[in-house]
């Protein structure tokens, strides 16, 4: 399975990020370690919504399309 993601910083909780994983609990982890480049300065994060994918393929595109405009627009109004 692959995981698409979205956390919430609770620093500032108007930020968000989305991403991708096959090992959702390690992710989520690391970014609150610090350990990735684009969320370490808005750590803790917490997760708000996870969808799993058996489709590698389809999950990197449903990232991608929720990195979007209309994917931020969609996330915001579902999650």
């Amino acid at each position: 399975m692959k995981y698409v993601y979205m956390l919430q910083s609770e620093s500032d909780p108007d930020r968000y990020y989305t991403g991708c994983t096959i090992d959702l609990k390690k992710r989520h982890s690391e970014h609150n370690k610090g350990e990735s480049r684009h969320t370490k300065k808005f750590a803790p994060w917490k997760l708000v919504g996870y969808i799993a994918f058996p489709d590698h393929d389809k999950a990197d595109k449903f990232e991608r399309y929720l990195k979007s405009g209309s994917g931020r627009a969609f996330a915001k109004k579902h999650f």
